[in-house]
């Protein structure tokens, strides 16, 4: 039985022997597979022959004074193999004394964390990324809202020159009311900026638990979802900035992308809330900002689920059609959310009107939606609710009816 216990923690361990010097005695076939030498290579050589030059020399002397003093040393090594490589140990030297408690040699057990190591390498590493792309988020986050500032302001003059010129009551009181909605629409953004960051923190600390379970694999799913994280918030600024520009360029793209983009973004929410997406899209040419389009689309959804998890809907259902009829392209957008209250569906397009408490993030609102159908598309969006069900139709004029 002695020789059976033996010969199982042989197997199951990293054993190497040394005299009072520090010469090897023996090793298991663990301890050469692990290292790349041979018995024979190893028997009769200093232990430091395994010894990687990184390791500072006076853990050595804190090792030797330990055992010396014929107490057990315990510590996690770096080692290099025969070939070169690294391999890290967690490390076990037991003196051994005979009947007059005199040291004889020394027992070395250990077990292979090279992956261990790595994988808590790899994380400080990504952590480090996130971190740095943290912090050139929030530079660029401050310079762009220093931008919007910039750009209220040249609204203000615009409003001042529009009202020179335009001595009626009415026209004045017209502007000082939308430069208020502007107002608010800048502060509704800088809320929507923040959003994000309590999915990232989430995200962050998946990381964590996946490399504290050594699953690699989850580990690169979750630091690649943070990337995309940050990419759509900035993403998101450049849009917003986009928006205010007066100068901004229009160009020929396709519906269906635009929508299939929308769906692309909001994949994970659509999932984790349970939501039947139903898609029936023609391919449609249209002259505008896509990004917009986009962003009108993310509204619709993230308004929808929103409903339904107010109305406690069990069976959520959207469905998005595209179609061409007359020279126009028509985005149906329809869900059972539950539907919009007589006294509410007269009032939804209006600059920050909202059913839903203030912490809730509105995405672009419904108003900047219509604005950007009518201003940015040339087209319209329109809305009817009955019977629990929510109808939005979007109208684009196509590109070959505008040649």
């Amino acid at each position: 039985m002695l020789e059976q216990y033996k010969n199982a923690i042989e197997k199951s361990n990293i054993i190497s022997k040394t005299d009072t010097e520090g010469i090897i005695t023996f090793v298991n076939e663990e301890f050469c597979k692990i290292s790349g030498y041979t018995k024979e290579e190893l028997i009769g050589k200093n232990h430091n022959i395994v010894r990687h030059s990184d390791v500072e020399q006076e853990k050595f002397k804190t090792l030797w004074e330990t055992i010396k003093s014929k107490k057990v040393y315990k510590a996690t090594v770096k080692n290099r193999a025969k070939d070169g490589s690294v391999f890290y140990v967690n490390t076990t030297v037991i003196p051994i004394l005979n009947n007059k408690e005199e040291i004889v040699e020394f027992i070395a057990i250990r077990y292979d964390v090279t992956k261990e190591v790595f994988y808590k390498e790899e994380l400080l590493k990504k952590e480090k990324e996130l971190q740095e792309l943290n912090e050139t988020l929030e530079l660029r986050v401050e310079r762009k809202t220093k931008e919007l500032e910039e750009l209220n302001k040249t609204l203000e003059e615009r409003v001042k020159e529009e009202v020179s010129k335009n001595e009626q009551k009415q026209k004045v009181m017209f502007l000082q009311s939308r430069e208020a909605s502007l107002g608010q629409m800048l502060a509704n953004i800088a809320h929507q900026w923040r959003q994000p960051l309590t999915e990232l923190n989430l995200t962050l600390f998946s990381m964590k638990k996946a490399a504290q379970n050594s699953d690699e694999e989850k580990l690169t799913i979750f630091y690649d979802e943070s990337k995309n994280i940050l990419k759509n918030m900035s993403q998101t600024i450049d849009d917003f900035t986009n928006f205010f520009n007066p100068q901004k360029e229009k160009h020929l793209f396709f519906v269906n992308e635009s929508i299939e983009e929308a769906l692309s973004l909001l994949d994970k929410m659509i999932a984790e809330n349970m939501i039947s997406v139903k898609v029936k899209l023609e391919k449609s040419e249209v002259l505008g900002i896509q990004n917009e389009l986009t962003q009108v689309i993310i509204n619709l959804i993230k308004n929808s689920k929103d409903a339904f998890i107010t109305k406690a809907i069990l069976i959520r259902e959207i469905s998005i059609t595209l179609k061409e009829k007359d020279g126009f392209a028509h985005i149906e957008f329809q869900d059972n959310a539950g539907g919009i209250s007589k006294e509410n569906i007269d009032n939804i397009f209006e600059p920050y009107f909202t059913t839903k408490h203030q912490s809730s993030g509105t995405g672009l609102g419904l108003f900047m939606s219509k604005m950007i159908c009518q201003k940015g598309l040339d087209g319209d969006l329109e809305v009817s609710s009955k019977k629990g069900i929510t109808n939005f139709n979007i109208k684009i004029p196509l590109a070959k009816r505008m040649r």
